[in-house]
């Protein structure tokens, strides 16, 4: 019997994996969820040590997309990880496995940084976005249709999900992304991909506007049906379930016994990334401690801290050095909740009711609780903490990362346990960021080959009010 979905919000219908994932959002608002979390015991997870990314991918899905045929997703999995896909940013290491660990020294010893930037736009979303292009492609060749994918950016995702679909058949994406609020590469990245599959739109806002666009299209169901609409961003499962496999490659790198726990810090702002660490806890993989590192928009580590969900509004949501993190309303931070409160939708409704009229909500002290007995931490960081940790990083060992990971890196040593190894999640390869590196270490990043001249390429973008109804209009006129 297949493992069915529900939403956070209470719909509950029957679905499967593969009715879902062209979905993005459920009809009532609420985000899908399987009905319960698979369990990997010990004694199989031992079994999975020298698997490659590919069949350990495999292995894993399986458990969540259990309405598609076998050997269709294990040739899905082959085909997305693939070393030549994913060994874009270093030369000179082994990336036979993907997703290597580098243990750091000194001030740092027993952590280690998750790599997960080797796909080919530089960043850790190319590791569920690539899985994800194949899937789509696959269902929708089967099942017929077009699908017309809008999506939000604060900066890796748009990228990510834009090569992950160029040129693939009866898929067309339209990207959000805040005016003037990426990095130059990060734009540079989006706006030179010159598909005639591809829109970039810039919207005059924060990423916030442009994540509650993606929304309120959704949540329109008429237009959603009429024109066939998905979604890319971490609210689609498809995202969160193929996020959860590099938490076990990463376990199974990381550790010497059966058992062994492993805490994980993830640089996070939408939530997704860390999201699909407490997943794979739930699924019995032994992991500790889950340590949420912000930057100055510290929503989560406040909601941490206190059990209060404070969005801001855009005058103060920051634009920092750390700019994908620049995010106040966190869209996966629902389905974690949803398990704190036991999987009860009213309450799920009624918290985001608050959210809605009084801009935030407060766990009652009972759940509360439960939110400090999940194994979750948090810590934030500054621009200058970000500049100090990659020139600290750099000075003592040569090695270079890029801000967000620094967040992740500075918030990992305040949390380390004695006697505990901890990984700090990668979020992208320096040269993404070079302003910030130059003026960290005055060194500038390594370009990977396949982006040598980007900077000086023709950009094509749209500039756009924050507004549901103009962006609906360019759909039409697009489709």
């Amino acid at each position: 019997m297949a493992l069915n979905y529900t939403s956070t919000r209470g719909e509950s219908t029957g679905d499967t994996y593969s009715s879902i994932v062209l979905r993005g959002l459920a009809s009532d608002g609420g985000l899908f969820l399987p009905a319960v979390y698979p369990h990997v015991s010990l004694k199989t997870l031992e079994t999975w040590r020298e698997l490659s990314y590919a069949d350990l991918a495999f292995e894993v899905l399986r458990l969540f997309a259990d309405d598609i045929p076998e050997e269709d997703l294990k040739q899905l999995c082959q085909d997305t990880y693939r070393d030549k896909v994913f060994n874009r940013g270093r030369r000179g290491e082994d990336f036979s496995k993907i997703t290597p660990v580098k243990w750091l020294s000194g001030e740092s010893e027993g952590i280690g940084i998750l790599q997960l930037s080797n796909g080919p736009t530089l960043a850790f979303k190319d590791m569920a976005m690539q899985f994800l292009g194949a899937l789509f492609e696959y269902l929708l060749k089967k099942n017929g249709g077009e699908l017309n994918i809008l999506g939000a950016t604060s900066g890796d995702t748009g990228s990510a999900a834009e090569y992950a679909m160029k040129g693939r058949k009866g898929i067309r994406v339209f990207m959000l992304s805040p005016h003037g609020r990426m990095s130059d590469f990060q734009r540079a990245q989006m706006y030179t991909l010159i598909q005639r599959n591809i829109f970039n739109i810039a919207v005059e806002g924060a990423f916030d506007d442009a994540q509650d666009i993606v929304k309120a299209v959704s949540n329109d169901h008429e237009f959603k049906q009429a024109h066939s609409i998905g979604t890319v961003n971490s609210i689609n499962w498809a995202r969160i379930a193929a996020q959860v496999v590099y938490y076990f490659r990463g376990w199974l790198e990381a550790s010497t016994r059966p058992g062994e726990v492993i805490d994980f810090t993830v640089p996070s702002g939408n939530f997704g990334n860390i999201l699909a660490g407490w997943i794979a806890k739930r699924m019995g993989l032994p992991i500790g401690r889950l340590v949420v590192a912000t930057n100055e928009n510290d929503v989560l580590d406040e909601f941490f801290r206190t059990g209060v969900y404070r969005v801001r509004d855009r005058e103060h949501t920051y634009v920092t050095s750390s700019p994908s993190m620049d995010i106040s309303k966190a869209s996966n931070f629902e389905r974690y909740i949803c398990d704190i409160v036991g999987r009860d939708p009213e309450r799920v409704r009624a918290l985001w009711a608050d959210v809605a009229e009084k801009g935030e909500f407060r766990l009652s002290w009972h759940e509360f609780r439960r939110v400090q007995a999940s194994g979750f931490e948090s810590g934030k960081s500054t621009h200058e903490d970000r500049l100090a940790t990659i020139r600290g990083l750099w000075t003592e060992q040569k090695i270079m990362i890029d801000p967000h990971t620094a967040d992740g890196l500075k918030v990992a040593r305040e949390h380390k346990r004695p006697g505990v190894k901890m990984l700090t999640l990668e979020t992208a390869l320096p040269v993404k960021f070079e302003a910030t590196i130059m003026e960290a270490i005055r060194v500038k990043p390594p370009m990977p080959a396949a982006y040598r001249g980007i900077m000086k390429k023709l950009q094509n973008v749209t500039v756009m009010e924050a507004d549901v109804e103009k962006v609906k209009q360019f759909i039409v006129e697009n489709v």
